[in-house]
């Protein structure tokens, strides 16, 4: 069995503490090297209420044009508006593990300001 990284052991303590609920999902980020996925989760009823991606056609084609943190933050406020049309505007956000910074804060900080309180 290899040892687990620092981001797993990360991952692992916050979500300890951070649990989503119909009325307070939980928003978790995954980051890879190319893209940014984004879900919100009820892990009461084990059910995902929204999900979107870099891969999505809206934001892939302005992908094309600006790359990392820019396209971040036009994930940010789509995924906002998104839940906002869904009547979800209190998350628990769970950054899986990676650190608050680069693409993940830009992420968070455009749901911010598009309506979504965490």
């Amino acid at each position: 069995m290899e040892p687990k990284t620092a981001r797993q052991r990360r991952r692992e303590r916050v979500r300890k503490k951070v649990i989503g609920t119909k009325e307070k999902p939980r928003l978790s980020v995954h980051r890879s090297l190319k893209h940014l996925y984004a879900q919100l989760v009820d892990d009461l009823e084990q059910k995902t209420l929204l999900s979107l991606s870099t891969l999505v056609p809206t934001v892939r084609e302005s992908k094309k044009k600006v790359k990392g943190v820019e396209v971040a933050s036009q994930l940010g406020k789509l995924f906002a508006e998104e839940a906002k049309s869904k009547g979800i505007s209190r998350v628990v956000f769970d950054r899986s593990g990676y650190l608050y910074h680069g693409r993940v804060k830009a992420f968070a900080q455009a749901c911010r300001e598009n309506g979504l309180l965490f």
